[in-house]
């Protein structure tokens, strides 16, 4: 150990007493390796003293754990058939036993997985490219994964437990985590991460991925430039908050953001940025503050622009409310899979709040607050794509009106399983271009002409 760092063992390892056996090639038995990792690990804690993991640097950790662990497997006790390939395996899984989130940290430090879906501890799915793949890692039993599981919620202040079998947290990164536990989850704890990636995806990428063209692209800045009260829907996994992030690196510096989450996940790049996060109720039952509770305290805060990250309740009330008093240019997703759905779960929602107002009422309040409805889809092969970009014109009788502006039209299928369609625009000119010329912010020409479409 290097002079001046502080020793992380309680006391000194006993020395071996006969040299480690020849590695086998055949390797052991996949339980046998489990029961083993167990062992080291449980030794290692009663060797380290935890209480100086916190004054050593990740790096340096890592590498005395290692070194430990290297003479752990030269001990007697744990001489094993363990070949090079199970050797290197186990002195990884357990540097992220104790420093990360045991099986699940590969998959952490993997950019190509989307996803990871843990659905009881012996199965580990992940998605890649669109796809969910079954991976040979696993836990060692329920009890590992249970460990883990409080590992991520306690470090958000949040819990699990029987009183409270279900949680939705995050990981330092923002990746959105949710787990449930039993007696709701019948075949042991179950645990799904959704990664965000280290590097925010721009507009740019979306357009180089063909999730848009660069015309829509070009109108989206001016929608939020011109300070459109903005709607994005789309099912679960499509890109809503994707999306959203993206949006909002269109809004000015100079401008204060606050958002509100139900589990802090949005990327913003602006340094005005107020953030606010929902809190469910203590032990007790006590202290809960609800998404709601926070969009009503954000209006007292001077908001230049709200993002809510998602509306799933009664605070779609006061979403409604902010947009229709001076709060314009603010952007919210929703759960739904067409801009009409969208409209009759916002209705949904809004009556969730108990407000006494009738069905018509409720349409005008909802056509008037909002401006732009902005559709993405998920498909076959795992492309997402912005599939309808639809304007509120109004109400004709007792239905809210809309135009649709862009589309992406699909056409069949690609020799290698991949999407053919095309994006189009419709030929209407919106009633938003108008709103954002006279605020200096001009649309290209021709960008609506219903012969521009872009094959993709």
């Amino acid at each position: 150990m290097e002079r001046g760092r502080p020793p992380i063992l309680r006391h000194q390892m006993p020395r071996t007493q006969t040299p480690a056996t020849e590695r086998k090639e055949a390797g052991i038995a996949r339980d046998e390796y489990y029961e083993i990792k167990t062992r080291i690990h449980d030794r290692l804690i009663d060797l380290i003293d935890l209480s100086l993991l916190d004054t050593l640097d990740e790096l340096a950790l890592g590498s005395e754990i290692s070194k430990l662990v290297e003479r752990l497997l030269r001990d007697e006790f744990f001489q094993t058939a363990l070949n090079l390939v199970e050797r290197d395996r186990l002195i990884s899984e357990v540097k992220d036993e104790m420093l990360g989130l045991g099986p699940l940290e590969p998959f952490l430090k993997d950019p190509s997985v989307n996803d990871i879906l843990v659905n009881s501890y012996r199965q580990i799915y992940v998605e890649r490219h669109g796809k969910l793949v079954l991976t040979e890692s696993r836990f060692k039993d329920n009890d590992h994964l249970k460990k883990i599981i409080d590992r991520i919620v306690s470090r958000v202040g949040r819990r699990v437990d029987e009183s409270s079998p279900m949680v939705d947290a995050r990981l330092p990164d923002g990746s959105r985590v949710n787990a449930i536990i039993p007696p709701l989850a019948i075949d042991g704890p179950a645990l799904s991460i959704r990664k965000f990636a280290k590097e925010k995806l721009t507009i740019e990428d979306l357009i180089r991925y063909k999730a848009m063209t660069r015309d829509i692209a070009d109108v989206l800045r001016g929608i939020v430039l011109a300070r459109l009260n903005i709607l994005i829907s789309g099912g679960t996994g499509t890109g809503k908050t994707t999306m959203l992030n993206c949006l909002s690196g269109f809004i000015p510096h100079d401008e204060r953001i606050v958002t509100v989450e139900d589990a802090a996940e949005l990327q913003l790049k602006q340094e005005h940025v107020v953030r606010l996060e929902s809190r469910p109720p203590n032990i007790e039952g006590r202290g809960e503050v609800t998404q709601r509770d926070l969009v009503r305290n954000c209006l007292r805060m001077r908001p230049d622009r709200i993002i809510v990250g998602e509306v799933r309740g009664a605070e779609a009330l006061d979403m409604l409310q902010a947009m229709n008093t001076g709060h314009d240019g603010s952007l919210a997703t929703l759960h739904a899979n067409t801009p009409r759905d969208a409209l009759m779960r916002l209705e949904t929602l809004v009556a969730m709040a108990g407000l006494n107002i009738s069905a018509l009422s409720l349409k005008r309040y909802i056509a008037s607050a909002v401006d732009v409805i902005i559709q993405i889809s998920r498909f076959s092969d795992g492309s997402r794509k912005l599939v309808s970009f639809q304007e509120l014109t109004g109400m004709e009788g007792e239905v809210i009106t809309m135009q649709e502006i862009f589309a992406f039209e699909q056409r069949g299928m690609s020799a290698d399983a991949k999407v053919k369609g095309a994006f189009v625009a419709r030929g209407i000119r919106p009633k938003f271009a108008v709103r954002a010329e006279t605020k200096g912010i001009k649309m290209p020409e021709g960008i609506f002409d219903p012969r521009n479409v872009a094959e993709v």
